[in-house]
């Protein structure tokens, strides 16, 4: 049996892997949008480390194409075709986070969803080897050469 709230507030998470590494960088956002992703990119380029160019893997979503988003300097995007979101290692998170955490909850309010957001974000997603497993995309993993 499933708990039903006919209330809804909603809470989006912004976020980021490296299915290699393990590696994830977050951001709970009250909406979801251009302004917000650029807060995202911002800040996550900003963690990067400075000899690092990220790669980030998206669909084509409005918010992920509008002229107003700025991409910095040490990230590329590149986008996904049209309705494959099996490409995108990230969705294999957001779909973990739902099946384990997220699902079938009842929140007291907007606080308590907030909460949970980050009790599951701290529990799954600092675990590198669960992100390595969960996110595994054989095409998105460096390959390691041996000299």
């Amino acid at each position: 049996m499933a708990v039903r709230q006919t209330e809804y507030e909603y809470l989006y998470v912004f976020g980021a892997v490296c299915p290699d590494s393990g590696q994830t960088a977050g951001l709970l956002c009250p909406q979801i949008n251009t302004d917000m992703m650029n807060v995202f990119l911002r800040q996550w380029a900003q963690e990067l480390p400075a000899d690092v160019h990220a790669v980030l893997v998206w669909d084509q979503a409005g918010y992920h194409t509008a002229k107003r988003l700025q991409v910095p300097d040490n990230v590329t995007i590149l986008y996904l075709p049209p309705y494959s979101p099996e490409l995108n290692p990230v969705e294999d998170l957001w779909h973990y986070l739902r099946s384990h955490e997220w699902s079938n909850g009842f929140y007291e309010g907007y606080d308590a969803l907030r909460q949970a957001a980050c009790d599951a974000w701290q529990k799954h997603c600092l675990d590198p080897q669960l992100i390595q497993s969960v996110c595994n995309a054989p095409y998105a993993t460096l390959r390691k050469t041996q000299a």
